[in-house]
């Protein structure tokens, strides 16, 4: 018997919507999760209260719909000089970063809050993977300590205490505030997260002597007048990057290409700065669509696409992502999250029903 795609596709949407509503209440729900940290006494311990996370919608619709095609509103596509080297590393670890998917969510869901609230990409958490594989008992040859490798004088010099009997730098709330604070240092130095990451591993003093020698800030250009050592460290963070993300972002690029792209966007600088000085963030997951939710937060949809870069492309790939609203708009949001749940749903629906009716 013969059903009009247009039938089903009403059917699915009524189902869908029962779905929606039933699980209202359990989205309402904030699930909780386990860390095991090091407290300032050097022991172990199980992190519960300080690790609690805001989830929204439901995982079952990741599975109900193909994602739609969205493109990047920058472009951060991958310097050629690293695809080989990018191409390589990932083939060498694609077994334990797909383990670490797994085990390590809960130390990412960390990260991406404490740098969300010192704005810096959360991406820059994949730091912590390439200097220490997450382990907070890391040692380095030439001394740092902890998830974030940081040196001792580093370490005190931004609230660490670092003795006999304990060590913050294997604290992974301490350390990553202190990481924190010294990436944000470094970004007002050179404004170009490749530089930071490589200041990072080397020094600042490093950096600055090979943009003298080069007469350049840019990465690409001056990469071999740094350590083999650090260059290698920028390209195993862009390749741990790509793994996770399946795409590069503000900080894979150098700070000239972001802010080529952002000249372009077509955003006041003044009206960004605005909006991102009182933001709020909530972690959410499922089929939302960004155009729709800025639609119903009276937001300019540029805008939220710069607070929240990638955010389609990430829920489609059913990770979570720390969605960054004004904190007016955040009751705004989660009082209509089930009628913006709903519409994102119908617009997926109505794309992928558009995308079948061309291919046809």
């Amino acid at each position: 018997m013969f059903i009009s795609g247009i039938y089903i596709k009403k059917i699915a949407l009524i189902l869908m919507t029962g779905i929606i509503i039933s699980l209202s209440a359990y989205s309402n729900y904030q699930p909780s999760f386990t860390l095991n940290t090091r407290d300032s006494s050097g022991v172990d311990t199980l992190l519960k209260t300080n690790t609690s996370i805001k989830v929204d919608s439901s995982k079952v619709f990741k599975s109900l719909l193909s994602p739609a095609p969205v493109s990047n509103a920058l472009n951060y596509s991958m310097n050629a000089e690293a695809k080989f080297f990018t191409d390589d590393y990932i083939k060498k670890h694609t077994a334990y970063f797909n383990n670490m998917k797994v085990w390590a969510k809960p130390y990412f869901d960390l990260y991406d809050r404490i740098l969300t609230s010192y704005d810096i990409p959360v991406q820059l958490k994949y730091l912590s993977v390439i200097e220490s594989s997450l382990s907070s008992t890391a040692v380095s040859w030439a001394g740092a300590v902890g998830p974030w490798q940081i040196m001792n004088d580093a370490a005190r010099e931004h609230g660490l205490k670092t003795n006999y009997h304990s060590d913050e730098r294997q604290d992974y709330i301490k350390s990553t505030n202190a990481a924190c604070k010294i990436l944000k240092e470094l970004y007002t130095t050179y404004g170009d997260w490749l530089l930071v990451i490589a200041a990072y591993n080397s020094g600042a003093g490093e950096v600055n002597r090979a943009i003298t020698k080069a007469h350049s800030k840019n990465f690409w250009d001056i990469q071999y007048y740094l350590p083999l050592e650090t260059r290698n460290h920028v390209k195993k963070f862009i390749a741990t990057h790509y793994f996770f993300e399946g795409d590069g972002s503000t900080a894979t690029v150098t700070g000239k290409q972001t802010a080529n792209a952002n000249a372009n966007s077509n955003i006041s600088k003044d009206d960004y700065l605005q909006v991102a000085s009182g933001c709020t963030t909530i972690n959410v997951y499922g089929k939302y669509s960004a155009a729709v939710i800025a639609n119903a937060l009276l937001m300019d949809v540029s805008i939220f696409n710069k607070l929240n870069p990638g955010f389609d492309d990430v829920l489609a790939k059913g990770d979570i992502y720390p969605m960054r609203i004004p904190s007016d708009k955040a009751e705004l949001f989660q009082s209509g999250k089930t009628d913006i749940l709903k519409q994102s749903v119908e617009l997926f629906l109505s794309n992928a029903s558009g995308s079948s009716s061309e291919s046809k």
